[in-house]
């Protein structure tokens, strides 16, 4: 570890122009001593990796390249982690962009704060049209001491809002090679660890909408899609477990309905496992009086008859006619 560097870990796949404005991002960064790590996960275009050489060969001293067989962002990020000497860690998505004076805040927050682990700030949302959403996005305007027990409904910070202390990263060990929901599931085992926050109040980076490829897209009931949010979601609870939040707070209780609604869906789109796995969390989440409140004793009921499948997909009938009615 080398004190005072920031790593940036920037995963990509297929984003060769976007990835140059995201490494542009960083190199204008008004803070030094920064690296830049790009991992490129298996691109097929030809061009992104090329692009990837091109940056680290224009700047050598803070530029380096890994690739890696497509494996996700999760993975990606990882790979990237492992590389990293950096007394601070960066995440970076390459179609997102850092605003100025991101590092130089951020740092000096840390400095100024040295219990915390995290440093976060505002993040601006700009539309696929070009439009800035008005004011900080999702919850990123507040300042707030620990990501728990909120974070649990809302990870309300994006992924290159958040500058990390490198021991917190350690602590929360590697990231998994979820697809989907991976960026929530690792800040959630962050929180767990009672992660201490500090809070600048500047726009510190941009999040962008665009029309390329983004697997955060999809159909909603995709089979892979549910089997893959399953596994976050079981997850996820087992962090909030570790971080003691207890069935009777709002945001347990909030995660449980999550976990029921999850459930359903698993079992219409015949995932029976998955689906009996989230009903009992969403039971435990839930606590001993609502676990046994009549929708779940009803839902076991009908599953017990006509099986975990049968009841997603009767669930799944019903939410249609209501929404229909």
């Amino acid at each position: 570890m080398i004190n005072g560097l920031v790593t940036t870990i920037i995963p990509v796949y297929n984003r060769p122009a976007q990835l140059r404005e995201a490494v542009a991002s960083v190199l204008s960064q008004d803070y030094r001593p920064i690296e830049v790590i790009i991992v490129d996960d298996g691109s097929t275009d030809g061009v992104t990796l090329k692009v990837a050489q091109e940056l680290a060969a224009a700047h050598p001293d803070v530029v380096r390249v890994a690739s890696q067989a497509n494996a996700g962002p999760g993975a990606a990020r990882e790979h990237g982690r492992q590389l990293a000497r950096g007394e601070f860690i960066q995440y970076l998505d390459s179609d997102d962009i850092l605003l100025p004076g991101k590092f130089s805040a951020q740092v000096a927050a840390l400095r100024a704060k040295p219990e915390a682990d995290v440093a976060y700030g505002k993040t601006r949302y700009r539309h696929a049209d070009g439009r800035i959403e008005p004011g900080a996005w999702k919850g990123s305007g507040e300042a707030r001491a620990a990501m728990f027990p909120s974070f649990l409904n809302e990870r309300w910070w994006d992924t290159p809002n958040p500058l990390y202390r490198a021991q917190i990263c350690d602590k929360a060990g590697p990231w998994t090679s979820l697809r989907l929901e991976e960026d929530w599931e690792y800040d959630c085992r962050i929180a767990a660890l009672g992660a201490r926050l500090v809070w600048c109040r500047q726009y510190v980076c941009e999040v962008r909408d665009h029309g390329g490829d983004r697997l955060c897209r999809g159909t909603a009931l995709d089979r892979e899609r549910m089997r893959t949010r399953a596994q976050s979601h079981e997850l996820i609870f087992g962090h909030a477990e570790q971080g003691g939040l207890r069935p009777e707070t709002p945001e347990m209780q909030a995660f449980s309905r999550s976990l029921f609604l999850l459930a359903r869906q698993c079992g219409a789109v015949g995932l029976p496992a998955e689906s009996q796995r989230l009903f009992g969390l969403a039971r435990q989440a839930a606590g001993d009086n609502r676990g046994r409140g009549r929708d779940f004793r009803l839902y076991a009921l009908v599953a017990r008859i006509f099986g975990w499948t049968g009841a997603g997909k009767a669930s799944a009938w019903l939410d249609s006619i209501r929404k229909t009615g």
